[in-house]
C-alpha cells in the first residue's frame, strides 16, 4: 500500500473537504483519505493511479495543481 500526497486547489470550507473526501474514497483500491482544507493537501492511501484521483476531485468540483 502507498501514500499519494497531492494539492485540491479551490476548497473554501468544511463541505468542499467532504466533497472531495467521498469522490476520492470511492475510487477502487482507496484504503484512506485525509483532506486538510487550509493548505488543500489531499493524502490518499491505497492502489491508485493519479488520473484516477485527478477525475474524482474534478468530479467533486475542484482541481489538483
Amino acid at each position: 500500500m502507498s501514500v499519494k500526497t497531492y494539492t485540491v486547489e479551490g476548497m473554501t470550507c468544511g463541505h468542499c473537504v467532504s466533497s472531495v473526501k467521498e469522490e476520492v474514497g470511492e475510487i477502487p483500491g482507496v484504503t484512506g483519505v485525509e483532506v486538510d482544507l487550509g493548505s488543500g493537501r489531499l493524502e490518499v492511501s491505497g492502489d491508485v493511479t493519479d488520473d484516477a484521483v485527478r477525475e474524482a476531485v474534478k468530479e467533486a468540483g475542484y482541481t489538483l495543481v
